[in-house]
């Protein structure tokens, strides 16, 4: 786009950070940062007349501070105290990147909506591809991971995989819930005692003839479990099956260099998938919701086949993005946000983006061996990602549960926010948390230390936990 004559390009003049008087703070930098991109920006669309409509302020002020209020009743999901559920703060570049996209509100169906967005998203995809060893590859950035799992499924039974889905009893509810959409049996499978699907009884699933498409989780919700993925794959070589694998909350993982043995062989088996979902609005530093399919098959399937008055998708030379997706309007922004942020934070080895996994995950080491010295807990098998959880010692089941729940009730109270997943009794029994099981279940406590922060707050977050113990169990 072309500046008008008159005008300087914005990296030749004064930026808005230099223009501060004095060295600001992180909020002020962000606020700059952007402030200049947004000149930037609307530079490339100078030669056009004015078209920006009077602001009511005074009543937009009042929206703002309202919704600011309200905004108070949340967790401090920013904040290292806050260990609760699978959510991270965008990283700064992704919430700047985005606000400067919806500038424009770019829609990512087709390239009419958004050229530069469109660009942008599959270069941000082809990096995702590239973390599991793709290079020829199909993929695009989806509203979460329950429609790129759909879609994942859905193409596996439009290629005729129609005999069923298995899945390890703790992964995701949302494939359970897509295999019904979709019409297609689902068959949950056993786990081990690490909460990782069982090789054995997939294994008479396959035999039986009752499962021509396998799910593998590298990263379960619960518990933060990986799959055996690479014994899965090696299955292949007597069953014949449809591979998808769930890397929703795992798949950048495969960068720190911190894995166990086991857990680094499921990574490198990620390759061998027939798909993969990754969600970057986890791991991935995006706002929510940006989730991520992929193929390794670049053939473009029948069933994205379809025909439209004002939509053409058959141009070879540029195929419309929106005609090879399950959803049709998509935010250019999250492609802008991604785009931006892996430019700022390249997904490599040994890298800062690297280097912030492994933090999480030696922070979780740390927490579950510190619970490990506590005998008021029972933590489960040391954390093969960044997922720690434990169970609170007591003579029965239910008194287990109670205490859980009311640790977490005096946590919060000392602003430490955890939070609890229920789990079977045979994924517990290993532990020996109980001494009566009066109950099939048990409700755990659970952190998940997503943040690099969480290695420097973590003799504070241990400090509190105690206190939360001490008045929660006496």
């Amino acid at each position: 786009m072309r500046l008008p004559p008159d005008q300087t390009h914005p990296r030749m003049r004064p930026t808005a950070v230099s223009r501060l008087k004095r060295a600001p703070t992180a909020r002020q930098l962000e606020r700059a940062l952007f402030d200049e991109a947004l000149d930037a920006l609307a530079a490339g669309f100078a030669e056009l007349p004015s078209g920006e409509a009077a602001l009511p302020s005074e009543r937009l002020r009042e929206a703002l501070l309202a919704a600011a209020g309200r905004l108070h009743d949340s967790a401090p999901y920013h904040h290292p105290f806050y260990l609760g559920q699978m959510q991270k703060p965008p990283h700064p570049v992704a919430r700047l990147a985005y606000g400067l996209a919806l500038e424009l509100n770019p829609n990512n169906h087709g390239r009419d909506g958004g050229r530069a967005s469109v660009a942008m998203e599959a270069e941000a995809v082809a990096q995702l591809a590239a973390l599991f060893g793709w290079r020829a590859h199909r993929g695009h950035l989806c509203g979460g991971g329950t429609v790129a799992h759909l879609e994942a499924l859905w193409i596996a039974r439009e290629h005729g995989h129609r005999a069923g889905i298995a899945a390890s009893a703790q992964a995701h509810y949302c494939h359970a819930r897509a295999a019904g959409l979709l019409g297609l049996p689902y068959h949950p499978v056993a786990v081990d005692a690490r909460g990782r699907l069982d090789l054995g009884a997939l294994e008479r699933m396959l035999a039986a003839g009752t499962v021509d498409t396998v799910i593998a989780t590298l990263g379960t919700t619960a518990t933060g479990a990986v799959d055996p993925l690479a014994e899965i794959v090696a299955l292949r070589r007597r069953h014949r099956f449809r591979l998808h694998v769930d890397a929703s909350y795992g798949g950048y993982f495969g960068l720190a260099g911190n894995l166990d043995a086991d857990t680094r062989r499921a990574f490198e088996a990620a390759g061998a998938a027939d798909s993969i979902v990754v969600d970057p609005h986890k791991h991935g530093l995006q706002p929510y919701g940006c989730g991520c399919v992929l193929f390794r098959d670049a053939a473009v399937p029948a069933a994205y086949r379809h025909a439209s008055p004002y939509f053409r998708p058959d141009d070879d030379a540029a195929p419309a993005p929106g005609a090879h997706a399950l959803e049709c309007s998509r935010p250019g922004a999250a492609a802008v946000a991604l785009w931006a942020t892996l430019r700022l934070l390249p997904l490599v080895p040994g890298g800062a983006f690297a280097e912030g996994l492994a933090a999480g995950r030696a922070a979780a080491l740390s927490l579950h061996a510190a619970l490990e010295n506590d005998a008021r807990c029972a933590p489960l098998a040391p954390p093969q990602l960044d997922v720690v959880v434990w169970a609170m010692r007591a003579g029965s089941a239910r008194e287990a549960s109670a205490r859980a729940r009311a640790v977490l009730q005096a946590a919060q109270a000392h602003d430490l926010h955890l939070s609890l997943t229920e789990l079977p009794r045979a994924l517990l029994e290993p532990h020996a948390p109980v001494r009566v099981w009066d109950a099939d279940t048990l409700v755990c406590l659970r952190a998940c230390l997503m943040k690099p922060e969480h290695g420097p707050w973590l003799d504070a977050i241990l400090e509190r936990l105690a206190m939360a113990i001490r008045e929660a169990c006496g």
